[in-house]
């Protein structure tokens, strides 16, 4: 981490990053948070899809 810190000074300029801290550290977290999602809502998806494939229907009833 030497290397690091000799190109940013400080901790605090790390996080920071110029001024930009904000704009890179959201779009991290906002990467983060979204590829932690996916995967909860696709096996949602498959989850009820499933069970409405199990459920039997009536074919004489219309929606």
């Amino acid at each position: 981490m030497n290397g690091l810190l000799a190109q940013w000074g400080s901790w605090s300029e790390f996080w920071s990053m110029r001024g930009y801290g904000l704009y890179v550290w959201g779009s991290y977290a906002a990467t983060l948070l979204l590829m932690l999602l996916e995967p909860w809502l696709v096996a949602r998806h498959r989850r009820r899809a499933l069970e409405s494939a199990a459920q039997p229907h009536n074919e004489d009833e219309t929606s």
